[in-house]
């Protein structure tokens, strides 16, 4: 009876653990939400201004992902994007990250329209890099999911300006 009794509890034991383990895993992931399926490993601020005042305190640049929920091109962006590695921990180390459903009231993130998925960098001292576009001349600012070496050197590129010119 007494290994039998010890059994049960053990058995119980390990059923609110893994219980509790669920309930924790869910918990550390529920800020995630604003990650929308970009990159849930990267902390990610809910609003442009946020964006904006975190880039200046930080000194890194904001990265802005205008996008979706029913774009397929915007899905398929959000899955070679997630999926690479070196985008996620560049993303998480050297930028503020921001993906957005809706337009901002900065003209300055469309200036060639508004249109997704858009990704645009903008600097610490809050000035937005017109000159780091994508392959595309008519839309200077998207990339497809074949570009996401492009999208790495342009990343890198945003590093680089703010090192030389601030």
């Amino acid at each position: 009876i007494m290994l039998h009794s010890t059994l049960a509890l053990s058995l119980l034991l390990i059923a609110v653990t893994s219980n509790l383990a669920m309930a924790i895993k869910k918990e550390k992931r529920a800020p995630q939400t604003l990650s929308r399926g970009w990159g849930d490993d990267i902390t990610w601020v809910q609003t442009y201004e946020e964006g904006l005042y975190q880039a200046k305190k930080s000194n890194k640049p904001l990265m802005v992902i205008h996008h979706l929920e029913d774009c397929q091109y915007c899905q398929a962006l959000k899955k070679a994007f997630a999926e690479n590695e070196e985008i996620q921990e560049m993303a998480q180390n050297n930028f503020i990250m921001l993906n957005l459903m809706h337009e901002t009231t900065d003209k300055n993130l469309s200036p060639d329209g508004q249109y997704v998925p858009r990704i645009m960098f903008v600097d610490p001292s809050l000035t937005v890099r017109a000159d780091i576009t994508g392959r595309y001349s008519n839309r200077l600012y998207t990339y497809e999911p074949q570009d996401m070496a492009f999208l790495i050197e342009n990343m890198k590129k945003a590093l680089r300006l703010i090192q030389t010119e601030l």
